[in-house]
C-alpha cells in the first residue's frame, strides 16, 4: 500500500530529496549538490543536466539507503528555484545552459520591454514589473544574443518543469511557477497575449498551464530505470520554492505571514486578491492554493552575503560569524551594509546596484561588519514588510530557511521590524513539506493545505526587544537615505 509522498526540494545550491509520511512526519531525506557558473558579470547559469543527475541519485540513496519499497511511493512532487530560463528541444534535449533567478544579463532586453509596455500596465497584469530577473527577459536574451539557440528551442521550462518533462514527457508548469516567467495575466491565470506580442516571442514556447495540485503524468519506463520508481507513480507538478514554501510555512490564510532566510530571502503575506503597490516596489505569487495570493518581496543576496562575508574574512565559520556579531552592539557600531552584492530585486529593482559598507571608522571592528551584514539584510526586508502590511497588517511573521536557525539573526529581525517572530518546527524543509501537502491533496491523502498548522506548528516565538527600537529607526532611515544618495553612482562602477 502506498504511504509516502517523495517531495524534491531543487534549491541553488542542489536538490534534497524528502520522504512524507500521510501523518506528515518527515521519514527521512537525501541531498546531492550541484555547481553554478558565473560566465560574465550578472551571469548565472546552471546546468539542467546536474538538476536531473541529482534527483537520480538522491531518489536512489533515499529509497535504497531507507530500504523503502518503491510501491510505497504514493507519488512524486517538487519545489524548485523560480524565474528560471531552461530551452529545450522537440525531443526535451537541453539546447543551452540554464540561465537561473540570479542571472540578470537580460538588461537590454528590460528597457525594451519598458518601451513596448506602459509598467504600471505591465504590473496590473502580472502583478510583477518587467525586469531583467525574469524568465521572458532572460528568453528574449537568448533570442538577441543567441538565435540559433532560440530558433531550435521547442518550449521555456522552469527548473522543476526540466524534471518533471524528464519523469513524464509532457511540458507543464504551475500558475506559481509562470507568475516567475514575467508573461502570466496573474487574474485570469492565462499566458497574457498582450505581453508575448510586445516581447515578439513565440506563444508556442510557454508550456501548458495547471494548478499546482494536478497530475502532470506518470513516471515513464525510461525515467524508472535511473531514479528506481515505479513506472506509472503519479508526478504532481508542485510549485516554485516562494509558493511551497509559504504552504509550508503555515502561510495559507489571508494575513499568515513568512519570510525564507536562504541564500536569498523572500518575506510575503497571504490575501485574497494580488496587492499592487504603486511604486511597483513589491510583487504577487499565485499560492500553490489558488484562490488565494502572497503579496511578496525577494531580496537577491541574504544569506549569499553572508556567503561572502565568510569568504572574505579568511574562511570563517557561520558559527564563527554569529558568535563574531554578538559582540558588538545593536546598530554595529552606527556601521551599515547594503547587501546588494547581485544588484537587487524588491525593493530597489536595480540591477546595477552594488553592496557597500558605510560609517567606517578607526573604531571599527571586525564584529560591527559581520553584525552589519545581518542588520543590513533586515533593513532591505523592512521595506518590503511595511508595503505588504498596509492591506493586510501582520501581527507576527513565520520564518523558515536555513538562516533561522540563527537566533541572533532572528533577533536583529525582530528587533527592527518590531514584530515577533515564529519559528517552526521544520525550518529547512518546510519547503518540501508545502509540495507534499499539495501532491498530497492531489492524491486524497490530505482534505486541503490547512493540514500544515497540525504537521509544521510553531515551537518557539523571538519577541522583540523595543529596547532596541530606537536605534534601529534612525539607522533604517539612514539606510534608506544612502540607498537614494549612491543610486545614480552604481552604474559608474
Amino acid at each position: 500500500m502506498s504511504k509516502y509522498i517523495l517531495a524534491h526540494d531543487l534549491g541553488t545550491s542542489g536538490n534534497k530529496a524528502t520522504l512524507y509520511g500521510f501523518d506528515g512526519r518527515l521519514k527521512a531525506f537525501s541531498a546531492v549538490p550541484y555547481g553554478t557558473a558565473y560566465p560574465a558579470p550578472n551571469s548565472v547559469e546552471q546546468r539542467p543536466s546536474d538538476w536531473w543527475d541529482a534527483v537520480c541519485v538522491s531518489t536512489r540513496a533515499l529509497l535504497d539507503g531507507n530500504g523503502i519499497d518503491p510501491g510505497g511511493i504514493a507519488c512524486v512532487t517538487f519545489s524548485g528555484q523560480m524565474m528560471g530560463c531552461v530551452l529545450v528541444g522537440g525531443g526535451g534535449e537541453v539546447l543551452r545552459d540554464a540561465l537561473i533567478w540570479a542571472d540578470s544579463r537580460a538588461s537590454a532586453q528590460e528597457a525594451f520591454l519598458r518601451e513596448r509596455i506602459e509598467p504600471a500596465d505591465f504590473y496590473r497584469i502580472t502583478g510583477h514589473r518587467p525586469a531583467a530577473f525574469y524568465s521572458l527577459a532572460k528568453l528574449m536574451w537568448v533570442r538577441d544574443n543567441e538565435p540559433e539557440v532560440y530558433k531550435k528551442a521547442y518550449k521555456m521550462l522552469q527548473p522543476k518543469d526540466y524534471i518533471i518533462s524528464r519523469l513524464t514527457g509532457e511540458f507543464v508548469t504551475d500558475y506559481s511557477d509562470a507568475c516567475g516567467a514575467n508573461l502570466f495575466d496573474i487574474r485570469k491565470k492565462v499566458w497574457s497575449r498582450e505581453i508575448i506580442d510586445a516581447a515578439g516571442i513565440r506563444a508556442g514556447l510557454l508550456p501548458a498551464l495547471r494548478p499546482s495540485s494536478d497530475i502532470a503524468g506518470g513516471v515513464t519506463r525510461e525515467a524508472a530505470a535511473v531514479t528506481g520508481l515505479l513506472e506509472g507513480t503519479p508526478v504532481v507538478i508542485g510549485g516554485g520554492d516562494g509558493s511551497c514554501a509559504a504552504a509550508g510555512a503555515g502561510a495559507v490564510s489571508e494575513g499568515d505571514a513568512y519570510i525564507v532566510i536562504g541564500s536569498s530571502s523572500w518575506i510575503a503575506n497571504v490575501s485574497r486578491q494580488p496587492v499592487f503597490d504603486a511604486d511597483m516596489l513589491t510583487f504577487n505569487w499565485v499560492s500553490l492554493d489558488p484562490e488565494i495570493y502572497t503579496p511578496c518581496g525577494t531580496m537577491q543576496a541574504a544569506g549569499y552575503s553572508l556567503s561572502w562575508l565568510r569568504d572574505v574574512m579568511g574562511g570563517m565559520e557561520y558559527e564563527e560569524i554569529e558568535k563574531m556579531a554578538e559582540m558588538s552592539p545593536p546598530g554595529a557600531g552606527n556601521v551599515i551594509f547594503m547587501p546588494y552584492l547581485l544588484g537587487e530585486r524588491s525593493p530597489r529593482w536595480n540591477a546595477a546596484a552594488k553592496g557597500v559598507f558605510a560609517g567606517l571608522s578607526m573604531t571599527s571592528a571586525k564584529s560591527d561588519m559581520c553584525r552589519a551584514v545581518m542588520e543590513g539584510v533586515g533593513y532591505n526586508l523592512k521595506v518590503i514588510l511595511e508595503i505588504i502590511s498596509r492591506e493586510n497588517p501582520t501581527d507576527a511573521v513565520t520564518a523558515i530557511g536555513g538562516g533561522a536557525k540563527s537566533g541572533l539573526w532572528l533577533q536583529i529581525l525582530a528587533d527592527i521590524w518590531q514584530k515577533p517572530i515564529k519559528v517552526p518546527l521544520y525550518l529547512e524543509e518546510a519547503t518540501s513539506m508545502g509540495a507534499a501537502i499539495c501532491a498530497g491533496k492531489a492524491v486524497g491523502a490530505f482534505s486541503g493545505f490547512d493540514v500544515i498548522r497540525e504537521f509544521n506548528p510553531p515551537v518557539k516565538t523571538i519577541n522583540p526587544n523595543a529596547g532596541n527600537a530606537g536605534v534601529y529607526q534612525k539607522l533604517y532611515r539612514l539606510f534608506n537615505r544612502l540607498y537614494d544618495a549612491l543610486e545614480d553612482c552604481f552604474n559608474d562602477f
